[in-house]
C-alpha cells in the first residue's frame, strides 16, 4: 500500500512540475543584429495587453539556431532571429530533432559597417583592403603567405599609419558570416590568382577568402555590440564591425566607414549602392503554434505595416524596409505559416 501511495505521489509531482513548466510567454533567441527590432516588436506586442511580452535573448544567429533546432517543447525556444539565412545543415539538424515545419520570415535589410570613433577621421576602405587587413593568408608576389600587414599604411600608403585593430563578432554570429562573404570574399575576388582559384576550386577559394587572421589584428568581441562601441570610444585607432542599425543608434559617438567610396546610410543601403548589406530573418517553430499562446499574433504584429512597413516604427530603429510587393508576399506566407523551402 505504501509503495502504491508513493508511486501516486511521484506521478502527481511529475504532473505538477509539467504544468509549471508549460509556458504562457513566447521565447525568442538569436541574432544580436535583429535583437533590437525583435525587442521593440515584443514590447509593442506586450503593451497591447492580450499576451505577455515575449522574452528575447541575444545569442547570435548560429547560437540561436542551435537552440532552436535542439527540440520541441517548453524547454526550447519558439522563434529564432537570424542575420543570415538558415543553412541546409541547420535544417537537417532541426529535422533530426523532429522539427520539420519551420516558417521563414524575412523582415528587411541591414548594412554591415566598419565604424570608428567620431574623434578621428572616418576610415575609407575598399573590399580589397579589408581582405588584406583581415585574411589569415594573402597573396604577395604571386604566393600565398601568412598575413604580414601590421598597420593600415602597410597595405596602402594612403591609409593611416596605425595598428590594424578590428573588433568584430565571433564565428557564431550571422554578422560575421555575412561580413566574410560580402566584404572579405568580395576583396579576394579582386586578385586575379584568387579569382582563377575560385573557378578551379571553389572550396579552396572559400577557405582563403573566409578565414580571418588570429594574430591579434582581429579581436573577437562576443555578441555584445555595446561593448564594441565602448572600446571604439576608448581607442580612436580601433575599428568595429556591426550592423547599420547599431551604428544608427550610436551615431553621436561613432561613424561608419566609407566602403568603395559609399557611405553606409539608410538611403544607400535601401537602393543597393552600399556593397556590404544583407537580409534579416526570423524563424518560427510551427509545432509550438497553438501550444504557446500568441505566436501567430506576434508574427502578425512583426509583419504589419505599422512595424516593418516603409514608415513603420522599426525604421526608427534602423531597419531598412523591403519593397511593398515583397512585404505583402512575406506577410501572406508568414501569417499562413508556410513551411520553409530551401532552394
Amino acid at each position: 500500500m505504501l509503495k502504491k501511495t508513493l508511486g501516486l505521489a511521484v506521478i502527481a509531482t511529475v504532473a505538477i512540475v509539467g504544468q509549471a513548466a508549460a509556458r504562457d510567454q513566447i521565447r525568442i533567441v538569436g541574432s544580436s543584429t535583429v535583437f533590437p527590432f525583435s525587442t521593440t516588436v515584443a514590447e509593442t506586442f506586450g503593451n497591447k495587453g492580450n499576451f505577455k511580452t515575449p522574452v528575447v535573448e541575444s545569442t547570435g544567429s548560429g547560437g540561436g539556431l542551435k537552440l532552436f533546432c535542439s527540440g520541441i517543447g517548453d524547454a526550447h525556444p519558439d522563434i529564432t532571429n537570424a542575420s543570415r539565412r538558415i543553412k541546409k545543415s541547420e535544417v537537417s539538424k532541426c529535422a533530426k530533432a523532429g522539427i520539420t515545419d519551420i516558417t521563414e520570415v524575412k523582415v528587411g535589410f541591414d548594412g554591415i559597417v566598419l565604424a570608428n570613433a567620431k574623434t578621428t577621421a572616418p576610415i575609407r576602405l575598399t573590399k580589397k583592403q579589408i581582405f588584406l587587413a583581415l585574411a589569415m593568408q594573402v597573396p604577395v608576389n604571386g604566393s600565398l603567405i601568412a598575413n604580414p600587414y601590421r598597420t593600415w599604411k602597410d597595405i596602402d600608403p594612403s591609409l593611416p599609419n596605425t595598428k590594424i585593430e578590428v573588433l568584430g563578432p565571433p564565428p557564431t554570429s550571422g554578422t560575421r558570416d555575412a561580413f566574410v562573404e560580402l566584404a572579405m570574399e568580395g576583396g579576394a575576388k579582386k586578385f586575379p590568382s584568387l579569382k582563377a582559384l575560385r573557378k578551379s576550386d571553389k572550396k579552396a577559394f572559400k577557405v582563403i577568402a573566409h578565414t580571418v587572421r588570429e594574430d591579434g589584428a582581429y579581436i573577437e568581441a562576443g555578441e555584445n555590440d555595446n561593448l564594441i562601441v565602448q572600446k571604439l570610444v576608448a581607442n580612436p585607432n580601433a575599428v568595429g564591425i556591426f550592423g547599420f542599425s547599431f551604428l544608427d543608434q550610436n551615431s553621436d559617438r561613432i561613424q561608419g566607414g566609407i566602403i568603395e567610396g559609399v557611405k553606409p546610410t539608410f538611403e544607400n543601403i535601401s537602393k543597393g549602392a552600399y556593397g556590404i548589406s544583407r537580409s534579416l530573418y526570423f524563424y518560427v517553430k510551427n509545432a509550438h503554434v497553438g501550444k504557446v499562446p500568441g505566436i501567430k499574433e506576434f508574427i502578425a504584429e512583426f509583419t504589419s505595416e505599422d512595424a516593418f512597413g516603409e514608415f513603420g516604427y522599426l525604421t526608427d530603429k534602423g531597419l531598412i524596409p523591403l519593397s511593398k510587393e515583397e512585404r505583402t508576399a512575406i506577410r501572406k506566407q508568414a501569417t499562413s505559416l508556410t513551411n520553409l523551402k530551401m532552394m
